[in-house]
């Protein structure tokens, strides 16, 4: 199977992708409400419980959408349509996978000081982070700090990420 690829947005770069080897939970469902429904009873419980801390604490002007067969949030198009892969810009993303669930927060791998505040606020919940590059791994709600994901979440309005993202694609020109 062929990994499939997430773009990573705006830290080190607008065309670096992030390879997520090994998924083979990639959803065709077409809506947020549609992929929910279409997983397990353990993880669509999780993965609800995920999906309403994001969407309580997403900063207005941003999106709940399907995009690369996980829910994403984002800019929309119709709001910053010069995206290098014409996909709207992903803030946050939440997928259940073959291994485990992720939480992909862009908005901390695009921003160093983000990305502190996170890993400093989660020890400080306790709880053991397992983190790739923008990716927070998890079994289980157990194994999520949640008041540090809507914190996380809320932290990066639309225009300081569009501003982060047009930074790093300057850069690569």
């Amino acid at each position: 199977m062929t990994p499939m690829l997430i773009p990573v947005y705006p830290g080190g770069g607008s065309r670096r992708q992030l390879s997520l080897r090994g998924v083979s939970m990639k959803s065709s469902a077409k809506t947020p409400a549609a992929y929910v429904k279409s997983l397990p009873a353990d993880r669509r419980e999780a993965i609800a419980a995920v999906r309403k801390v994001i969407l309580k604490n997403l900063p207005k002007g941003y999106e709940e959408i399907v995009d690369f067969g996980m829910l994403a949030y984002v800019v929309p198009l119709k709001r910053y349509p010069d995206t290098y892969n014409g996909h709207p810009l992903g803030v946050v993303a939440l997928a259940s996978q073959k291994q485990s669930m992720s939480l992909y927060l862009m908005c901390a791998y695009g921003d160093p000081a983000t990305k502190a505040w996170f890993v400093s606020a989660w020890k400080k919940a306790g709880k053991k982070l397992d983190m790739g590059k923008s990716c927070v791994r998890f079994k289980s709600l157990d194994d999520l700090a949640l008041d540090v994901v809507g914190k996380v979440v809320a932290r990066v309005p639309v225009e300081t990420y569009v501003k982060h993202y047009e930074k790093a694609r300057a850069r690569k020109s």
